[in-house]
């Protein structure tokens, strides 16, 4: 009995209740530290980097350089310096508009401009309206010139290269012929363009007795033309505000497309040649 009213007066123990745990937001605070951190790290790094070049430009007459892109004129300057050594010049094509090449002559009247590319032709039936005039005319101001030819992939390599030759008659101090290849097929594969290419270089080459430069960007080339195309040379384009020195393998470098030229009313893509104004002398056509 008392075992059975011992167990009678017994209640059940209800569960334990469990606390909630708060779950805890991860903060984000850190990354936004160092992002900010690193971008003005970067802004301190840059203005002090091009200090002498963003002094030059406060203090210039160019009112309306500065008040444009203080940054990329900067930038200008300072490559054009650190590569006083080697050789600079411009290329142009009728969006340059009517220029007038009395006033061409230097960049910021410090740097002379030895050289400039002209844009003869495009695809298989496109003629610069203004390569006639340009080519003259850079001959008679004493530049030495070279004719471009840009380059459509999804159109018949040697009916642009007849186009071109059409276009184009090399004299005696003319630069070799250059191909201008920057966008990828729509229709065919890269190996397919690649056959394109080399109709195309090796018509020009039979017509002028000259091996042309071939033009790209700078990741395009490393991708695509680099290793099948050994045997020629390359002017390489590439803007990056980091990339400051010209490679060895670039015969010529166009850093910049921003750059202001007196008789010139846009703006101009500044090159750089690989080497000193008498070297360029012997890239030339000799006969």
């Amino acid at each position: 009995m008392e075992f059975q009213n011992f167990m009678a007066k017994t209640t059940t123990r209800k569960p334990p209740t469990r606390r909630k745990t708060s779950k805890k937001k991860k903060s984000v605070f850190p990354v936004k530290v160092i992002l900010i951190s690193v971008l003005l790290l970067g802004l301190v790094y840059g203005a002090y980097h091009y200090r002498n070049s963003i002094r030059y430009y406060l203090s210039s007459k160019s009112d309306k350089i500065v008040k444009e892109d203080k940054v990329a004129q900067a930038r200008i300057f300072q490559i054009l310096k650190a590569h006083k050594e080697l050789t600079f010049g411009l290329d142009v094509s009728q969006f340059q508009g009517d220029i007038n090449w009395e006033e061409v002559d230097s960049v910021e009247n410090k740097f002379p401009l030895h050289f400039v590319f002209i844009r003869a032709s495009a695809g298989s039936n496109k003629k610069d309206s203004r390569f006639a005039e340009n080519w003259k005319q850079a001959r008679q101001h004493h530049f030495i010139r070279g004719a471009y030819h840009y380059y459509r992939p999804n159109e018949n390599s040697i009916e642009q290269a007849e186009n071109f030759i059409k276009v184009v008659t090399l004299h005696k101090g003319d630069l070799p012929p250059v191909l201008d290849i920057e966008k990828l097929p729509e229709n065919q594969s890269i190996d397919s363009l690649k056959v394109g290419l080399k109709r195309w270089l090796t018509k020009i080459d039979t017509h002028y007795k000259v091996r042309p430069i071939i033009y790209t960007g700078e990741k395009y080339y490393n991708d695509f033309l680099k290793e099948e195309f050994k045997g020629y040379t390359f002017w390489v384009a590439n803007y990056n505000f980091f990339v400051e020195s010209i490679k060895d393998d670039w015969l010529f470098w166009q850093f910049t497309q921003k750059a202001r030229i007196n008789g010139i009313d846009e703006k101009v893509d500044i090159n750089i040649y690989n080497g000193t104004p008498k070297m360029l002398q012997y890239l030339t056509i000799s006969n």
